[in-house]
């Protein structure tokens, strides 16, 4: 059985759009993952507060009020848990973060991120999760340990000056053997969550290339390496490229969502690795890889997990 957890605070700055929404309709415009019967019923329990206030569904906000909803504990998705150790030195660790576990709390997860599971394990440590991985992805993950790591980190991903490489498989055809793509990522509608990232010709750049390694019958075993980190970026060019992630809930061919919106971000069944990390490290300045191994079915025929 899923853990129960203590529950979790979501909050939110009211813009001027937001100013002159009564607090019910705010939220049903803003989390369309509820309806506004099931909105009304939480600010009736007295859920939703403005400014740490309790309020009513028909309280008008005001730009610049901080408003928030105090979710009950509920029971927690089973996911795996197991992190281990890829690397770890006084400035950073590495860890293999398993397919269906999530880095950060949101929607159901928030005892079974990767997160919490490193503060309950290592209590005594600061580490800080310096990108993300999606949920259903699996592999190489960097944590700062120090200052100095989260600083010099963060920018070397900032300025792409990282290498990250993966491993995915997609739907079959006539995929080039070496492929690119620029497609820029950006924030669209999506009613079930309000907005989801996606193919957008006014999002922000992004790079991805990658060589096929297998044929099979019913799908293509590639490697892509990333010079941009955009949510969801490999999924979203492999799928702009005519190609989605085989099996993936959400990216169709475009780059963007299935029509019948029923699948969000989170949701796996798709097969990508962060298969490795390349560096430099921020108090040696020496150039490192970090490897996560392979999963079976992300290996060529013969090849070993490393």
């Amino acid at each position: 059985m899923g853990k129960i957890n203590a529950g979790w605070t979501y909050s939110d700055r009211v813009t001027a759009q937001g100013a002159g929404q009564t607090v019910l309709g705010f939220y049903v415009a803003r989390y369309q993952h509820s309806d506004a019967t099931t909105w009304r019923q939480r600010i009736e329990a007295g859920q939703i507060f403005i400014n740490d206030r309790p309020v009513t569904p028909e309280t008008v906000l005001a730009q610049g009020q901080t408003v928030t909803y105090r979710r009950s504990p509920w029971q927690e998705p089973d996911v795996p848990l197991a992190l281990p150790i890829l690397s770890q030195d006084q400035d950073l660790w590495a860890v293999h973060k398993p397919s269906g576990l999530p880095v950060l709390p949101g929607g159901e997860f928030v005892h079974h991120t990767v997160l919490q599971q490193l503060n309950i394990h290592y209590p005594d440590e600061t580490l800080t999760p310096l990108h993300r991985l999606g949920r259903g992805t699996s592999g190489v993950l960097l944590l700062g340990r120090s200052p100095l790591a989260r600083r010099r980190l963060s920018q070397q991903l900032r300025d792409r000056q990282c290498r990250k490489v993966y491993r995915a498989l997609v739907t079959p055809g006539d995929l080039p053997e070496h492929f690119e793509c620029d497609q820029a990522i950006g924030k669209i509608p999506y009613p079930q969550l309000g907005y989801l990232y996606a193919a957008s010709p006014a999002g922000k750049p992004a790079f991805s290339q990658g060589r096929i390694l297998a044929r099979f019958a019913d799908k293509i075993l590639v490697e892509v390496e990333i010079r941009t980190g955009r949510p969801h970026q490999i999924r979203i060019h492999l799928a702009a490229l005519g190609f989605p992630l085989w099996n993936d809930p959400l990216y169709t061919v475009g780059g963007v969502p299935y029509a019948h919106h029923t699948a969000i971000p989170s949701d796996c069944g798709y097969w990508l690795h962060a298969h490795r990390i390349a560096f430099t490290h921020p108090r040696t300045e020496e150039w490192l890889e970090i490897q996560a191994p392979l999963p079976a079915w992300l290996r060529l025929p013969g090849e070993t997990s490393g």
